[in-house]
């Protein structure tokens, strides 16, 4: 049963999505250019609340996040949702940007939690719990970022903007973007990308492993959120110093998990983070998946951070 920290506007379980994590699969229904946009979230558990972000990107899906969340499970209520455009929830050709994901993430918080909660953050979804906390103080009580990054990978590389614009809209276009997005997403070289900056133990990388992301990239419209986060169109801020701001004097206490092999940029970024005064943060194992890869060894390091604030 869906605890009572939550608000009664929570849409009851329905049965057309799996239960990644093995709980109870919800809906909640957002509306952003005209369009409704159905967003599956699922519970497991029962206490204070917990929620539960995975990392933008091609790929991105709740089931990233199964680990960390039935380690949590038997202390909280864990509660893990796939982003629009992203996972279960529906991929409508929509423009999106940083605007829609913070405006989503600020009503789904107000609109299904009545009370503070905790939140884990993978990678690109930091910035925006960040924006969230510093817009509304009461939202979070304790925030864990886990490998947070803020810049797409286009812009990582050193392409302009200009640039990253024009591939967006290449790949959103109805033939030439199609043929581009299947090229991307070929089991061979989401193997390759995970090879290269997401999994750190290649042996976790199987063809099942493999086939089964797969399968989550070739949903009807998968195309246009990934394009968006690749090119940076996602990105919530466009400079370390924008992202180290939304850390600094921050009124939520915060939690900063970096992955030890993670990209050299990527890790520069985290570790300027968890320096800021007040941070508490730990180096682990792991690159940009380590939140999917390495569960049990951030579990270890963050559930006491948010028992000190459970009740």
């Amino acid at each position: 049963m869906v605890n009572d920290l939550l608000s009664s506007s929570a849409i009851p379980p329905v049965s057309f999505a799996n239960a990644e994590l093995g709980g109870e699969v919800h809906q909640f229904f957002w509306n952003w250019e005209n369009q409704q946009i159905t967003v599956v979230y699922e519970v497991l558990g029962q206490g204070t609340p917990i929620l539960l972000l995975p990392a933008f990107s091609t790929v991105s899906m709740r089931q990233e996040m199964s680990g960390i969340g039935k380690l949590l499970a038997p202390y909280f209520q864990v509660v893990a949702l796939d982003f629009p455009g992203f996972g279960s929830s529906s991929r409508p050709r929509v423009n999106y940007g940083a605007s829609l994901y913070q405006h989503f993430l600020e009503n789904f918080v107000t609109s299904i939690f009545n009370t503070p909660i905790g939140v884990v953050a993978a990678g690109h979804s930091a910035a925006y719990v960040l924006q969230l906390a510093q817009k509304h103080s009461s939202v979070f009580s304790r925030i864990s970022l886990v490998a947070p990054t803020w810049r797409g990978p286009l812009p990582t590389m050193g392409a302009s903007r200009q640039v990253a614009g024009i591939v967006r809209e290449l790949v959103r276009s109805p033939i030439i973007g199609q043929a581009l997005y299947k090229l991307n997403t070929l089991p061979s070289f989401l193997s390759f990308m995970y090879r290269r900056h997401v999994y750190v133990d290649q042996g976790k990388l199987t063809p099942s492993f493999i086939n089964y992301k797969w399968h989550n990239t070739q949903k009807p419209g998968a195309r246009f959120a990934p394009a968006a986060f690749v090119t940076g169109t996602l990105d919530a801020v466009h400079s370390q110093a924008e992202f180290l701001a939304l850390g600094r004097d921050l009124s939520v206490p915060l939690m900063v998990v970096m992955g030890e092999s993670s990209p050299p940029k990527s890790l520069a970024n985290m570790k300027a983070l968890a320096a800021l005064p007040g941070v508490s943060s730990a180096s682990l194992p792991g690159s940009l998946g380590m939140h999917e890869e390495f569960p049990e060894a951030i579990v270890e390091k963050i559930l006491p951070f948010f028992q000190t604030s459970a009740v």
